[in-house]
C-alpha cells in the first residue's frame, strides 16, 4: 500500500521468493524500504519485522535488496565439520552449530567458537579441578616444576594439555628472580598468569598470555582448567640437581616428582657418577616419601606428637616405666627411618640407607658429597615437603 504502481510487480515478485519454499542452502535476504518513517526486513525464517525510522528523504524512496545463498553438499560439510573439530577439539555438536551459524564458513565457525569458548570456560571455572599433570622443565640454572589442573585423568591424557602443561613450565623457567638458595622457592599462579609465550601446536599456536593459552584449552577440553603454581630450586654451585617424574606419558610430565640437588665439597672432581646417584636419589624420594632431610630437621611438633602417640601405645602393655622407655625410644627409630630421609633403607639397595650411600658416594668421588635439598610434589596441591634449614614446610600452592 502506498508504493506507485511501477513498484508493484518488483515487490510481488519478492515477496513470493522470501515466502516460497528456498531449494538451495542457508539462505539471508534483506528488504528495506524508506516511505516516510517505514522499515522494513525480512529475517532469515521470512517473517517480516517493520520498525519506524525518521524519513531521510521525503520525495525519495530507496528500495534494497540483497540475497546470499550458498550451495554446499553434504560430503563437503562432513569435511568442514572434521576438519574444524581437528583444529579446536570443540564436541562435535558445538562444531557443527558453528558452522551453520556461519554460512559454513570454517574461518568464521573458529572464530565464533573460541569466542564462546571464553564463556563455557568461565562458566566451568568453579568447578573442582583435582587431576591434571606436573611438568618439569630444568636448564643449567635451575629446575622448575608447575600443576596444571583439569577435572578428569581423561583431559590430562589429551596430548594438547600436556603440550600445554610443557609450555608452562618452560616458560617459568625463563623467569627473572633474584639469586635463589638452594631452598625450593614457591611460584604462586599470579606470578605466571600474564607470562606472554609462543606456542606453536597444529591446534593452538601463536603468542598469547599464560592465562588467555589456559582459557583456550579450557574450552577445547569442556573442563576446568587451571593454574595450580610451581616451585623452583637451583642447581648448587658446586654439584648437581637431579629430577624424577613418575607415571609419566611424555618426557617432561608426570603425576609425582622428585628432585634432589647434590653438594660436592670440591670444584675438581668428575660428576657423572654424582649425576647417577642423584638420579637414584630422585625416583627415591618418589617412592619413599621422606618428610625430612635429618633427624634435626623434625620439627618439635612432629616429635612431641609421634612420641605421645608411641607412649600411649607402650603403657598400654602394662610394662614397667622403664620398658615403657625403652620401647618408645625403639619406635622412635622406626619413625624417623620412616619419615626422615638419610635414615630411610635406600629402595634400590635396600641393604644400605641414604646416609650410608652418600658416604660411599663420596668414598667414590674423594670428596664430600651431601644432599643440599629436596622436593617431592605430586598432582593435586605442590607441597614443599621438608626444609633443611629447620624453617616450617611450605603451604600448598594450588
Amino acid at each position: 500500500m502506498g508504493f506507485t504502481r511501477g513498484m508493484k510487480r518488483p515487490i510481488t515478485i519478492l515477496y513470493k521468493r522470501l515466502s516460497s519454499p528456498a531449494n538451495y542452502g542457508h539462505t539471508y535476504c534483506t528488504s528495506v524500504a524508506y516511505r516516510g518513517s517505514s522499515f522494513t526486513k525480512f529475517s532469515e525464517d521470512n517473517r517480516p519485522v517493520s520498525r519506524n525510522y525518521p524519513n531521510p528523504i521525503n520525495s525519495f524512496w530507496i528500495h534494497f535488496t540483497r540475497h546470499y545463498s550458498s550451495e554446499i553438499s553434504a560430503s563437503e560439510q562432513t569435511n568442514l565439520i572434521k576438519q574444524l573439530r581437528e583444529r579446536t577439539s570443540a564436541p562435535i555438536k558445538d562444531v557443527k552449530s558453528a558452522l551453520v551459524a556461519c554460512n559454513w564458513d570454517i574461518e568464521a565457525a573458529q572464530k565464533d567458537l573460541r569466542k564462546r569458548g571464553v564463556v563455557l570456560a568461565s562458566k566451568k571455572s568453579s568447578r573442582t579441578a583435582a587431576e591434571g599433570l606436573l611438568a618439569l622443565a630444568q636448564d643449567e640454572n635451575k629446575a622448575v616444576v608447575v600443576e596444571l589442573n583439569c577435572e578428569t585423568d581423561f583431559v590430562a591424557r589429551n596430548e594438547i594439555f600436556q603440550y600445554l602443561a610443557l609450555s608452562l613450565a618452560k616458560s617459568a623457567l625463563l623467569l627473572e628472580g633474584s639469586k635463589q638458595s638452594s631452598a625450593a622457592t614457591p611460584v604462586g599462579p599470579e606470578c605466571l598468569e600474564d607470562l606472554r609465550m609462543i606456542l606453536s601446536h597444529p591446534k593452538i599456536s601463536g603468542e598469547r598470555t599464560i592465562q588467555s593459552a589456559i582459557t583456550e584449552v579450557a574450552a577445547m577440553m569442556g573442563e576446568n582448567v587451571k593454574l595450580g603454581g610451581g616451585f623452583t630450586i637451583s642447581t648448587p654451585p658446586n654439584g648437581v640437581l637431579s629430577t624424577y617424574l613418575h607415571t609419566s606419558p611424555q618426557p617432561g610430565v608426570g603425576r609425582i616428582a622428585g628432585i634432589v640437588s647434590l653438594e660436592v665439597e670440591s670444584k675438581d672432581i668428575p660428576l657423572d657418577a654424582v649425576q647417577h646417584v642423584g638420579s637414584e636419589l630422585a625416583m627415591h624420594v618418589v617412592a619413599a616419601k621422606p618428610l625430612f632431610l635429618t633427624k634435626e630437621h623434625v620439627s618439635s611438633d612432629a616429635l612431641g606428637n609421634e612420641r605421645e602417640i608411641l607412649r600411649s601405645q607402650a603403657e598400654s602393655t602394662g610394662k614397667s616405666q622403664m620398658a615403657v622407655d625403652k620401647m618408645v625410644e625403639g619406635r622412635l627409630r622406626k619413625f624417623f627411618e620412616e619419615v626422615v630421609l638419610l635414615e630411610q633403607k635406600f629402595v634400590v639397595n635396600d641393604s644400605i640407607n641414604v646416609k650410608t650411600l652418600l658416604n660411599n658416594l663420596s668414598k667414590e668421588v674423594g670428596s664430600p658429597v651431601k644432599i643440599g635439598n629436596f622436593l617431592r610434589v605430586e598432582v593435586g596441591g605442590l607441597k614443599k615437603l621438608e626444609a633443611p634449614s629447620g624453617t616450617e614446610p611450605l603451604a600448598q600452592a594450588a
